[in-house]
């Protein structure tokens, strides 16, 4: 169930890679034409926190409850209508489709919290419900609102509500008399959650492949030669990013998040480097497909960001899982995002394929570096802490 919910994240994910890219592959070089480039990133980036933070809740949401339960599945069928609700107002958020964009992901996170408040009223876990209920309500209503006004007005308060989504969660939903939650999805089940995790990257890289091939080979002629190239250079991307990820931190996560000392603190840490990856990914996405769109041409600014900044912003985030897991960081990591900041100024100067190919090179020489480091050794053990996290609400 859980994984059928993944295919409207894969939709919803699909529609902001495509919209980004239409915005973002217009041609010009005026001062609009550069404002509605670096306005589309922004508005993807903004987007992005609401479809990913929908299915960070359910993840949580099944990581507390049994997702075998009939309750639960209803729950999770809920959570993928609407998602796919979303999905379909993405490409015109900031038009049209707003408000129905705003009132899906209000619906979503409201009625997600009453719906299993109602069935663990009598649990003491219902007042983490009910804190998080009382931030839900007027951050939903920052949504509704947003949606019914347009430009400046409507990416303020989504903003607001997108603060204000994150910042209550991480601070337990504080409420005066009720005090701040203890309670950490990832303190009660850090195997769950980190497969969860697992499979939310291959989503990602899996959506990355479908946009890329869905372009090239919808064009109105047959592809050329740089297309061709730009599809390969796509596809060996993202087997390098899922290899440079699940290169021992990838796989041991879940057992460094429960042997530590503090799981839910270290769980919070590595849920936002998997935020940065998965963002990492999708500009990755948008680069490869406006690599399709213009493989030969001199690249924009703006598509030099996706294109290098993707793969870069990924290894940011691998750089800090492997942070929380092994308590060290590989040079490698630094380096590659270092060397794909750097070569993105002789690379207005080249073309978007170039580009394309220059971080699969760097990516390349990451995993070269990987292997050889841990080739003749023994596996590496996870070194976060000692202190075993209680699983508890969850049935065996």
């Amino acid at each position: 169930m859980e994984l059928f919910f993944d295919l409207t994240m894969v939709f919803a994910l699909n529609r902001l890679v495509a919209s980004a890219v239409t915005a973002l592959a217009g041609p010009g070089l005026g001062t609009a034409d550069l404002a509605r480039r670096w306005t589309a990133i922004g508005q993807a980036l903004l987007l992005f926190a609401p479809v990913t933070w929908t299915w960070i809740l359910t993840a949580y949401t099944t990581a507390r409850f049994d997702p075998r339960s009939p309750r639960t599945q209803w729950a999770l069928l809920g959570t993928a209508a609407a998602m796919l609700i979303m999905g379909t107002a993405v490409p015109d958020a900031f038009g049209a489709t707003g408000l129905t964009f705003g009132l899906t992901y209000a619906f979503i996170q409201i009625t997600r919290t009453l719906y299993f408040g109602y069935f663990i009223r009598r649990h003491p876990m219902a007042r983490m419900l009910l804190r998080s209920l009382l931030w839900s309500v007027p951050v939903g209503l920052l949504w509704i609102a947003g949606g019914l006004v347009s430009g400046a007005a409507r990416v303020a308060l989504w903003l607001l509500a997108v603060t204000l989504s994150v910042g209550t969660a991480r601070l337990g939903w504080p409420v005066p008399g009720l005090g701040r939650g203890q309670e950490s999805a990832w303190a009660l089940a850090p195997h769950h959650l980190a497969e969860r995790a697992q499979q939310l990257v291959l989503v990602a890289l899996g959506e990355t492949i479908l946009a890329v091939g869905i372009v090239y080979a919808g064009g109105t002629g047959r592809p050329s030669a740089a297309q061709t190239a730009g599809l390969a250079a796509a596809f060996v991307t993202a087997v390098l990013l899922w290899r440079i990820y699940f290169h021992r931190a990838g796989q041991v996560m879940g057992e460094a998040v429960a042997d530590a000392r503090e799981p839910a603190a270290l769980g919070r840490f590595v849920g936002t480097a998997h935020t940065v990856m998965i963002f990492g990914i999708v500009m990755t996405a948008i680069g490869h497909e406006l690599i399709q769109v213009g493989p030969s041409g001199r690249p924009y600014p703006a598509w030099l960001v996706m294109i290098l900044g993707g793969p870069a912003c990924f290894l940011i985030g691998r750089a800090a899982l492997e942070r929380a897991v092994f308590d060290r960081v590989s040079p490698s990591r630094w380096v590659g995002a270092a060397v794909l900041v750097v070569a993105g100024v002789p690379l207005l100067a080249g073309s978007p394929l170039v580009a394309g190919i220059t971080a699969a090179v760097v990516l390349l020489g990451i995993a070269l570096l990987n292997t050889r480091r841990a080739a003749h050794r023994p596996l590496e053990e996870p070194r976060p802490g000692s202190v075993k996290g209680i699983q508890w609400w969850r049935r065996p």
